[in-house]
C-alpha cells in the first residue's frame, strides 16, 4: 500500500538526507493555486539546504512517498480529497480513494519508508474546550508512538497550547525549542510557555535524534521552530481573530476534522490574507531548519 519515488528510494539507500512533507496543507490548508505554489516552494527550500523532499499523499488507495509535480498539482485542484488521519486509512486504502495526509498519517508513511525528519507548519493538539468535548488531535498519539522527528512552528494557534504541551509531556514526547526555550506559537514566536530543552543548531538536534534512536526510545521528537520575527503577526490582533473565528464555528456547529480547515480559512479572511502569508513563511522556515537537521543526522548515521 505504499509507493516510494525512485529519487527518494535512491537517496535513502545511499544514506542521504530526506525530508517528509504532508499533503493536507495542499488540499485543505490553502486555496488553489497558492497551495500548489507553496508546496513546490517548500520542496525547493528543502533541496536548497541539501536534502531530498518527499511530499506524501494517498492516490487511488496507495500511499505515495515522493509525489511528482504533476501529482501535487492534481492534489491542489482536485475536489473531494479526503483529509486522512490514522482512523481513515482502512477506508481510503480499501476504496482506492485520494487522501491528504495529516501530521499523523504523514508520520506513519514516513516511518514505513524509513524517513526520520518530517517538516510541517504546525501540529494538531488539544482543542480549546477539550475538557468538555474531548477534542484532541490524533497527531499527539502519533508523536507518542511513531519514530519520526517533526519540525514545526509549534501547535496551531487555534488550539489550547498549554494543554497540548501537558499532553505531550504525559505521553513522554521529547519537545525541543529551536534556539529558544519557549514554545513557538505558530503565527507568533512567543506563547509564554516554557520548554525544558533548547537546541542551539542543527547538529545539536541531530545528536539528540541519534541518541533517541540508538537507545531504542520509542516515539517521536517535536522540534518547535519559531516563525521569524519579521513575518510574525501582532499577537493581540491574531488572538482576537482566532476568538472570533471559534465563536463563529461554534455557532455553525462545525467540529472534528473539519474545524481546523474552517478556522484557518476564517482567520485568513479576518486578517485580510495576512495570516496566510505568515503561514507560508513559517513553513518555508521550518523546511530550512528541518533540512539542515536532516543533513546533519545523515552525516551522523
Amino acid at each position: 500500500m505504499i509507493r516510494v519515488s525512485e529519487e527518494v528510494r535512491k537517496a535513502l539507500k545511499e544514506g542521504k538526507a530526506v525530508v517528509a512533507l504532508e499533503s493536507t496543507i495542499i488540499s485543505h490548508g490553502m486555496p488553489y493555486p497558492k497551495n500548489v505554489e507553496t508546496a513546490l516552494k517548500v520542496e525547493e527550500e528543502v533541496r536548497k539546504h541539501g536534502a531530498i523532499p518527499a511530499t506524501i499523499g494517498i492516490i487511488d488507495g496507495v500511499g505515495v512517498v515522493g509525489m511528482s509535480n504533476e501529482e501535487i498539482e492534481e492534489f491542489g485542484k482536485r475536489k473531494g480529497v479526503i483529509k486522512t488521519s490514522r482512523r481513515d486509512l482502512p477506508v481510503i486504502y480499501a476504496r482506492k480513494l485520494w487522501g491528504a495526509t495529516t501530521v499523523a498519517t504523514t508520520m506513519m508513511l514516513a516511518k514505513e519508508a524509513g524517513i526520520e525528519v518530517f517538516v510541517t507548519g504546525g501540529i494538531g493538539g488539544v482543542h480549546r474546550g477539550a475538557p468538555e468535548t474531548f477534542d484532541i488531535s490524533a497527531d499527539l498519539q502519533e508523536l507518542a508512538n511513531t519514530d519520526v522527528t517533526v519540525v514545526c512552528a509549534g501547535a496551531k494557534a487555534i488550539l489550547d497550547l498549554k494543554l497540548t504541551l501537558e499532553y505531550l509531556e504525559t505521553y513522554g514526547v521529547t519537545v525541543l525549542g529551536y534556539q529558544t526555550k519557549e514554545l513557538a506559537d505558530f503565527y507568533t514566536a512567543h506563547s509564554g510557555l516554557n520548554l525544558e530543552y533548547e537546541i542551539e543548531n542543527p547538529l545539536d538536534g541531530a545528536k539528540i535524534i541519534k541518541a533517541k534512536r540508538e537507545n531504542h526510545l520509542k516515539g517521536g521528537i517535536l522540534i518547535a521552530n519559531p516563525i521569524p520575527e519579521e513575518f510574525a503577526m501582532d499577537k493581540e490582533v491574531i488572538d482576537n481573530c482566532i476568538d472570533s473565528a471559534i465563536k463563529e464555528m461554534d455557532k455553525l456547529g462545525i467540529h472534528g476534522k473539519e474545524s481546523t480547515p474552517y478556522l484557518l480559512a476564517k482567520i485568513c479572511e479576518l486578517t485580510g490574507g495576512e495570516s496566510l502569508e505568515s503561514n507560508i513563511r513559517l513553513v518555508l522556515n521550518n523546511a530550512k531548519i528541518g533540512s539542515q537537521i536532516a543533513v546533519e543526522y545523515a552525516k551522523l548515521k
